[in-house]
């Protein structure tokens, strides 16, 4: 795998787990929002760390599209999966959630399956998937 593509990756993975926990590190400080109160959520948006997070989650879009414009999404999604690890443990030593042993072995799992996933090529090669579809011309339904 090119620097580039491993630099993409990472950058989506950073970017997704940072950002997603400040958002809730700065949601933390507002109350539920419901429909009876929707306009707190335009106060939240402006808010610093929840602002930051929005931020760090436009990094993640741009680097998963970036990610997208090289890679099949049967590659690139379950890859960026393995930011629930790192969101997991700034979960847990940032906000002080208490995960469950039932949590991390779903998380183990999830990364097994990312494993599997990237030892295989990140692109279908078009002659490849051209031979798998069936020929369907000249058939009548």
């Amino acid at each position: 795998m090119s620097f580039r593509k491993l630099a993409t990756l990472a950058g989506v993975v950073f970017f997704g787990s940072l950002g997603d926990v400040c958002l809730k590190h700065g949601m933390a400080e507002f109350p539920d929002i419901t429909l009876a109160n929707w306009p707190v959520l335009f106060h939240a948006i402006f808010a610093p760390k929840v602002a930051l997070g929005i931020a760090l989650l436009i990094g993640f879009f741009a680097c998963y599209l970036s990610a997208l414009s090289f890679a099949d999404l049967t590659y690139v999604l379950p890859a960026t999966s393995v930011g629930y690890i790192g969101m997991a443990f700034l979960a847990r030593y940032f906000l002080h959630e208490q995960i469950s042993i039932w949590r991390w072995l779903g998380i183990l799992l999830i990364t097994l399956g990312v494993g599997f996933v990237a030892g295989g090529p990140s692109l279908t090669d078009s002659r490849e998937a051209a031979e798998r579809v069936p020929e369907t011309a000249g058939v009548d339904a």
